[in-house]
């Protein structure tokens, strides 16, 4: 099962990308503090992109904890993507799916024979990873809640 509020969000290590750089990093090294963690699948798909500029217009890079993705993408085609958008945010390269896999998000994409990629979610953590907030979405266009979660962070 997905997870849900009031679960310790579990640890993992992927590559962290900056949109220049990327190393090896573990998600509590990064959200030590807390964090917004969001799952999306490839970095380069319109949808993916309008959530981030979303996010972005909405000021969620001046949160008190780092809004960190986790996508199926290699870390090359990872900070392209955030090069591209001009991203403020940070983000896993979840090459293998291990992470969204471990989290049991990992969802079949409808004519990709074979390929799995991670359920739209998002989860905020606090500074012990607990998960005050989580939205797991079915579909790829359903709207992120950004209310409740801009709720879920300021309560942090």
């Amino acid at each position: 099962m997905p997870p849900t509020e009031g679960e310790t969000a579990l640890d993992f290590e992927a590559l962290y990308c900056d949109g220049e750089t990327f190393r090896e990093r573990s998600l509590s090294a990064v959200a030590d503090d807390g964090a917004v963690l969001v799952f999306s699948g490839f970095v380069f798909n319109a949808i993916n992109e309008n959530w981030f500029k979303q996010y972005d217009r909405a000021d969620w890079d001046e949160f008190d904890v780092p809004v960190v993705a986790v996508a199926r993408d290699g870390p090359y085609a990872v900070n392209a993507f955030l090069r591209d958008i001009d991203s403020p945010f940070g983000a896993f390269a979840d090459v293998e799916g291990r992470a969204a896999d471990a989290y049991d998000l990992l969802a079949e994409r409808d004519g990709m024979a074979d390929v799995r990629t991670a359920r739209r979610a998002i989860l905020v953590l606090d500074s012990d990873r607990e998960i005050r907030h989580a939205w797991v979405s079915d579909d790829w266009i359903t709207p992120v809640p950004r209310e409740d979660i801009e709720t879920a962070v300021a309560a942090l």
